[in-house]
């Protein structure tokens, strides 16, 4: 680790990514695979078959689940082992909450406590609030949440309007306003809240306990899907809040909650890994036994698509999020080595990652969506009917695209964020993209001479760079300042970056998998590697091509034409061939086996 060379979040854009410096899902070792059995073991015998009563609000049942989850460990993953947790890796976090993804509203009541429940007042909190707090909330005695939202006040979550004034004898502040879509907050203990204090311009944060006086509790929201995740309105009147309650500095409650959000995102993207494979584990058992024509609907062309398409889309999903979180692990640690707060360091990797975190959220839960979509599509019929699992798993997967910021607002966040470190000189963004343009200018039309497989494949992918940047630095010139108004434009250029981003994850991963697999195996590992990346260079084309009709004109656009042209120009790929080779290994196993 001491060896490495710390990877700076967003660099992927101007920068090659060493293969050794990615985790792929195949190296997790021993333990960290028991933990996930463990989770695997608690949703089959716990969850899976009370699915129907949580969605009901059975009083009570979704508060013992969590109890039993936090008796087994599971609350205490990468809780410091001083706080009674286990101390262990991001990584190992991640796989866990791929695990329990596949738990529906379950997997939304977990995800919250164990991140934006808990994670505030470990990080944050001074001694005495975490050995106050955290203890009791990894060992799942009290159940955490977390109070940002209000009706006022959500993607613009600084304007919120809950206040907290100080006591007359200066012992307590006495907050007033009103939270809204609060997870957990029908048997929640503790809530990290946001307000501002006499009329700051910024949030500040505090730990708020259930019991305090002047908090009252609207009624459980009836919502579209994660039916049984209890969601609240929560109504402060007065409540009383000790001033050593307070969480972090004064004012510095933005910033606490801007940090959670980018690991609540990649962790999203995590949790949507276990959702997806279980769906299309329930898409090709349903088509393995439903015939059609005298024939099994698994035989036809139609089906084989969607079927690849969702393995396709969740082995993207797969090989981003955990290229990420390696790259996040070693951040924390250097971080923390080097820094005066653990809690705090550790936040700071997680800031430095905002553009990976953004990217994993879209990518992630929009395919997701696919999955799930395309799921009901494969059932006919009856995957329009509440008696399928797949009905539930659809409503389910529609949140993830609200949940954690926007999708909206997160494309937006990822391009800021590249900016911003273009600016401050953190990464050579524009000195790249002017070498794009030089490159594109030279060129002249040849063909290109022969390379190996991984050779071509990264080429492509350094190709998709330089037009995004290219595109990038042609609307930061055209726009400066004015930029952030250009919604659409940010848009486009955001989904280049996160189209390249899972692209190359997949290739990396594929020359990791070298050293696993025989080549025979390796076979539908390339088949999803050739589409990936040509249905990428599609999307990128059109993508830059979008941007470039928006703004561009005279010599900048006919630059942008030429590179964009030239730079996802691609092999041909028989996308029929590959895509059925990958449904016939998904239908042979009757299983998510990749």
């Amino acid at each position: 680790m001491e060896n490495k060379r710390l990877i700076t979040g967003g660099e992927f854009l101007v920068r090659e990514t060493d293969p050794a410096d990615v985790f792929i899902p195949e190296e997790l070792d021993e333990e960290q695979k028991m933990i996930g059995e463990t989770c695997r073991d608690f949703l089959e015998t716990e969850v899976f078959p009370v699915l129907d009563r949580l969605d009901a609000h059975e009083e009570g049942l979704m508060r013992e689940l969590l109890t039993k989850s936090g008796e087994l460990g599971l609350f205490g993953i990468t809780v410091p082992e001083e706080y009674d947790g286990f101390g262990q890796s991001f990584l190992t976090a991640m796989y866990a909450s791929e695990v329990l993804g596949a738990g529906y509203s379950y997997a939304v009541a977990y995800s919250c406590h164990t991140g934006i429940g808990t994670l505030p007042i470990l990080y944050y909190g001074n001694e005495e609030q975490r050995q106050k707090y955290v203890p009791r909330l990894a060992t799942g005695e009290l159940i955490g949440a977390y109070c940002l939202t209000e009706p006022g006040a959500g993607s613009d979550a600084n304007s919120g309007t809950t206040s907290a004034v100080p006591s007359e004898d200066g012992t307590h502040y006495l907050l007033n306003g009103t939270k809204m879509w609060i997870t957990n907050g029908g048997f929640a203990d503790v809530f990290t809240v946001f307000a501002k204090i006499d009329g700051d311009r910024v949030l500040s944060a505090f730990i708020v306990e259930r019991e305090y006086p002047g908090i009252t509790f609207g009624p459980e929201e009836k919502k579209m899907g994660i039916k049984g995740s209890s969601t609240r309105q929560i109504f402060f009147n007065d409540c009383r809040v000790p001033v050593e309650n307070m969480l972090g500095k004064r004012g510095e409650g933005f910033r606490i909650a801007l940090n959670i959000l980018h690991m609540g995102r990649i962790k999203l993207g995590a949790n949507v890994i276990g959702y997806a494979k279980n769906t299309i584990n329930q898409s090709v058992t349903y088509a393995n036994e439903r015939k059609q024509f005298n024939c099994l609907i698994s035989q036809f062309g139609a089906i084989k698509y969607k079927l690849a398409e969702q393995v396709i889309r969740t082995f993207a999903t797969e090989s981003s999020v955990y290229r990420a979180s390696q790259s996040l692990d070693q951040a924390i640690a250097y971080y923390v080595e080097h820094g005066e707060d653990k809690g705090r360091d550790t936040m700071e990797a997680f800031n430095h990652f905002a553009a990976e975190a953004a990217a994993m959220k879209v990518f992630g839960s929009e395919a997701l969506d696919y999955v799930v979509d395309e799921a009901v599509q494969i059932y006919g019929g009856m995957g329009f009917s509440t008696e399928m699992p797949v009905d539930r798993g659809y409503r389910d997967s529609r949140i993830n695209r609200i949940f954690e910021g926007t999708n909206e607002i997160n494309r937006l966040l990822l391009v800021d964020n590249i900016l911003k470190k273009g600016a401050r000189k953190i990464l050579p963004v524009m000195e790249e993209a002017e070498k794009a343009f030089a490159e594109v200018k030279a060129l002249q039309p040849g063909k290109a001479g022969p390379m190996d497989y991984f050779e071509e494949k990264e080429q492509i992918i350094s190709g998709f760079k330089k037009i995004t940047l290219m595109v990038l630095k042609a609307a930061s010139d055209k726009f400066t300042r004015l930029l952030v108004h250009e919604q659409e434009i940010l848009t486009w250029i955001s989904d280049c970056i996160i189209q390249l981003y899972a692209a190359e994850s997949v290739v990396l991963r594929l020359k990791k998998l070298v050293s696993f697999k025989n080549e025979e195996e390796l076979g539908v590992y390339r088949d999803m590697v050739d589409v990936i990346v040509y249905d990428a260079a599609g999307r990128i084309g059109k993508y830059a091509l979008d941007a470039t009709y928006s703004f561009a004109d005279g010599e900048v656009r006919e630059l942008l034409e030429k590179g964009i042209r030239h730079f996802t120009t691609v092999p041909a790929v028989n996308v029929k061939a590959a895509r059925r080779r990958i449904a016939d290994r998904l239908i042979e196993e009757n299983r998510y086996c990749f």
